[in-house]
């Protein structure tokens, strides 16, 4: 991608409604519209329209769209990360990093489904990535591994949110129809071709709700338990 529009070609510039054009606004717009009418609803024409300006003008703030897909991207990110300030316990405060992510995802699940798969090389990412990664840095990890461990933090992360986002973008009909699913055909099998499910089957209910905080939970606890300054303090040496 091209680098970003020059600081100025960005003056805020009033629209043909007097609105103050701006890159914030743009973005705010582009999230409404996604919203309430799924991705397709992304194009110049539409957000001129909704702005009540000429299309053209949105060139001053972003190249294409894909650029506008990056600043949306950063925004859920800079809205989830607002007013986070890590602890003491780097675990903890990993883990409510993940929870923060996904909740921002949850309130945006149509343009989630854009933002997850996206480095945006913005302002609100690079933030973030420097938090997770100084706090696996504080937890005694090598340069190199905090790294790694950090990218396989963050992709469980958001792969498990953008699923739970995904499935809140459904029509209710569908997101009730799954819900039912595991009360219903679920209790109904036959228990010879289908021992196990059988076995558990007054537990399946709970299979609607998903596994967002346990797969981070698990996560968590192997970072913990690979965690240099923990393995120290226990007396446990180095693997290999």
């Amino acid at each position: 991608m091209s680098s970003r529009v020059p600081q100025d070609r960005r003056r805020r510039r009033p629209t043909r409604s007097g609105v103050l054009l701006s890159e914030d606004l743009i973005v705010q717009t582009a999230l409404r519209l996604i919203g309430e009418h799924g991705p397709e609803a992304l194009s110049v024409r539409r957000l001129g329209a909704a702005l009540g300006c000429d299309p053209t003008a949105l060139y001053r703030y972003f190249h294409d769209t894909d650029d506008l897909v990056l600043a949306i991207a950063d925004r859920i990110i800079g809205d989830a990360m607002a007013g986070f300030v890590p602890g003491e316990d780097w675990v903890a405060s990993l883990r409510e990093m993940a929870l923060r992510v996904r909740a921002g995802y949850l309130a945006h699940p149509r343009a989630a489904a854009m933002a997850a798969h996206r480095v945006t090389r913005r302002r609100s990412e690079i933030q973030a990535v420097d938090t997770g990664i100084g706090l696996l840095l504080s937890a005694g990890f090598e340069r190199a591994a905090a790294a790694r461990l950090y990218l396989a933090f963050i992709d469980t992360v958001l792969s498990h949110a953008a699923t739970d986002a995904a499935f809140q973008a459904l029509p209710r009909q569908q997101r009730e129809a799954d819900h039912r699913a595991w009360r219903d055909v679920y209790q109904d099998l036959d228990p010879v071709a289908y021992p196990a499910l059988t076995a558990v089957r007054r537990e399946l209910p709970g299979m609607a709700d998903g596994s967002f905080e346990e797969a981070v939970d698990l996560l968590l606890e192997a970072l913990a338990a690979r965690a240099p300054a923990r393995r120290a303090s226990t007396g446990g040496s180095s693997p290999g």
